[in-house]
């Protein structure tokens, strides 16, 4: 199965999205956008499309950032939905999916930086997707946006500071606006491009401090991410 990754920069890197698919012996496939490399023409040799976070927004121009090209992000990410593949986002990700499929992205209620629980709401409950979830799960957060809404979406799980943290597009694309693929490692690279945000943790209900997020486990969320992902390649590969 092929796994194929769009890496905006290179401290928002896959984390735990990479670990499994590795681990599990896909075929990993890369557009690291910060450095050059081209989207895929198509969708049709991916069986999964993950596509990750970073600084910018969907209405973020090629003007203001030279190699994201939000438009064609989009494009891609509508050929894999209407051919029937796996599509994941993460945070920009995420939002980048509901442009895709008409729904414009909204700015959160909350900045959240650091770990804190989400909850599934009755539709994340009957998911068998999401059947291992615990009705609250710490999880990690680095946002300030939120994905849009389809007609036919569903929240599956909301946080105090984020109305919409996981949203089923439908059975085979989901948007995660929190971060449950952070690592440690990933961390400390956000840790050093996030001093701005950091520096200002008192004044914000959600953010931690550079200490606090050293100090996290993450190995329990990505443990239920791993699991997640798996029943999705099953339902993939079943169909």
């Amino acid at each position: 199965m092929r796994v194929h990754f769009i890496v905006h920069e290179y401290f928002e890197a896959p984390g735990a999205y990479e670990t499994w698919a590795r681990h599990h012996g896909h075929d990993v496939t890369y557009s690291r956008v910060y450095l050059g490399d081209k989207l895929p023409v198509d969708a049709e040799d991916i069986d999964f499309l993950i596509v990750m976070g970073g600084p910018q927004d969907p209405a973020t121009t090629v003007e203001m950032c030279p190699h994201f090209d939000s438009k064609g992000e989009q494009n891609l990410i509508a050929s894999a939905v209407n051919a029937g593949k796996v599509v994941i986002g993460i945070c920009l990700g995420s939002q980048l999916i509901g442009e895709s499929l008409g729904a414009p992205f909204a700015h959160s209620p909350e900045k959240e930086i650091g770990k804190f629980p989400i909850t599934l709401t009755e539709d994340g409950s009957k998911d068998e997707l999401f059947s291992h979830f615990t009705r609250t799960l710490e999880v990690g957060h680095w946002h300030n946006d939120m994905p849009g809404l389809t007609p036919d979406a569903k929240i599956i799980a909301y946080s105090e500071g984020c109305p919409r943290q996981i949203v089923s597009y439908s059975d085979r694309v989901f948007g995660f606006q929190c971060h449950m693929e952070l690592t440690p490692e990933v961390v400390e690279l956000l840790i050093d491009h996030s001093d701005n945000d950091l520096s200002r943790a008192a004044e914000y209900r959600f953010v931690n401090t550079p200490d606090e997020l050293r100090a996290h486990d993450y190995s329990e969320m990505n443990q239920v991410l791993f699991e997640f992902l798996n029943k999705l390649e099953a339902r993939y590969k079943s169909a």
